[in-house]
């Protein structure tokens, strides 16, 4: 149960702080600095909760890495499945708390959709976000499963090499998809935004609950080949 209640806890915290960030700051390219800003916040989040929840977790925080990690054999189904609900609900949590905090203080959020992510990069194109989904997800995920491999000799450092894996890819993506890589990330904000009546996040959720999940599954593969 305590790995279960870490997960709850740092997706939370990615949440809040990554998704928090982009809502106080921006993340509209043209602006520059809230752009990379928000890149950094999600980075630092994540290597922030690496060095406090990973050696009760594994700091996982995500349904794509977890499904990584159970195609790697570093966890079981159970595990799984419970990383998955735990993740979800972290997700919502860190949202609402970003709801409370933002609509009870009269803040403007500048994402209009409580850090939600969205096609508008894309032409509003599914099928482009997907694709760049995928090849974000394939990157991230597979530069975990390579620094903590059995056979990586810098597993100290393993946490900083994720960390600024996150914010590449952010760099990258945000104009494009927001950047999920991360269907427990998009699914929180979208839903307390649909709750809030904005209701267009959540018609294009399912981009980013596949694409995570598609790149998570041929990273793990794609490793495994490589490995042998």
């Amino acid at each position: 149960m305590k790995k279960y209640i870490a997960e709850f806890i740092g997706t939370l915290f990615l949440v809040l702080i990554g998704c928090g960030t982009a809502m106080a700051v921006g993340c509209d390219p043209a602006s520059g600095s809230g752009y990379i800003l928000t890149a950094f916040a999600f980075g630092l989040g994540l290597l922030t909760m690496a060095y406090s929840i990973g050696n009760i977790s594994g700091c996982h925080i995500n349904p794509a890495v977890s499904l990584g990690m159970l195609i790697s054999k570093k966890i079981g189904w159970k595990d799984f499945w419970c990383y998955i609900v735990a993740q979800v609900l972290g997700a919502l949590a860190g949202a609402g708390l970003l709801a409370l905090i933002f609509n009870g203080a009269g803040i403007a959020d500048t994402t209009g959709a409580f850090g939600s992510n969205g096609l508008t990069g894309v032409g509003d194109n599914a099928w482009i976000g997907l694709l760049v989904e995928i090849l974000l997800t394939f990157a991230f995920v597979i530069s975990i499963l390579g620094v903590t491999s059995d056979k990586a000799k810098h597993g100290h450092v393993a946490g900083i090499v994720i960390a600024f894996s996150l914010v590449a890819v952010h760099i990258l993506g945000i104009g494009l998809t927001g950047t999920s890589v991360n269907p427990a990330r998009s699914l929180g904000p979208a839903i307390v935004s649909a709750i809030a009546g904005n209701a267009a996040p959540i018609g294009a959720v399912w981009v980013f609950i596949v694409g995570p999940l598609v790149g998570g599954l041929l990273a793990a593969y794609v490793y495994r080949m490589l490995e042998r």
